[in-house]
């Protein structure tokens, strides 16, 4: 989980490369190639009138949180281990898409939260084995490299 949230922080301090693919008045996303995978990273960028803590309680990765209700990507999420108050392993699992054609999916990440003393707020993830989550029928068990949201508060 700490190798996930030092790679985001890399990326994050790393302005190189970026290349704007979609835009709308409220999202920027950009993508540039990846060092790690044959693919690419993509990040999405938006202010939001709203304090920093109320956006971070609809997107941090919480079991009953607000992201399954906004989130029309994220089914379910659920903690099958709570390591410590900030760390967890975490299932999180998606609807089928395209009609059906494309199944859902679940994915089993070591998740870290962390706060920072400007006021960032951050949630990494990368994949990780679990005993206690074998894969499930009528899941396919994806894969995510480090990846992850920040909550940066901006003045006013």
């Amino acid at each position: 989980a700490e190798a996930a949230a030092e790679q985001l922080r890399l990326y994050r301090r790393d302005p190189g490369g970026w290349r704007g693919c979609r835009s709308t008045g409220e999202v920027a996303v950009s993508w540039r190639p990846s060092t790690e995978f044959a693919g690419n990273l993509y990040k999405g960028e938006g202010i939001l009138p709203a304090s920093p803590q109320n956006v971070w309680e609809c997107i941090k990765p919480v079991a009953g949180g607000l992201r399954t209700k906004w989130d029309q990507n994220v089914k379910d999420f659920e903690v099958i281990e709570a390591i410590s108050d900030t760390v967890s392993v975490c299932r999180t699992t998606t609807p089928s898409a395209c009609m059906r054609i494309i199944s859902p999916r679940e994915f089993v990440d070591v998740v870290v939260m962390k706060q920072y003393e400007d006021g960032t707020m951050l949630s990494a993830a990368t994949n990780v084995e679990h005993p206690l989550c074998p894969p499930q029928p009528n899941f396919v068990r994806g894969f995510n490299y480090p990846c992850g949201c920040f909550c940066i508060p901006v003045p006013g």
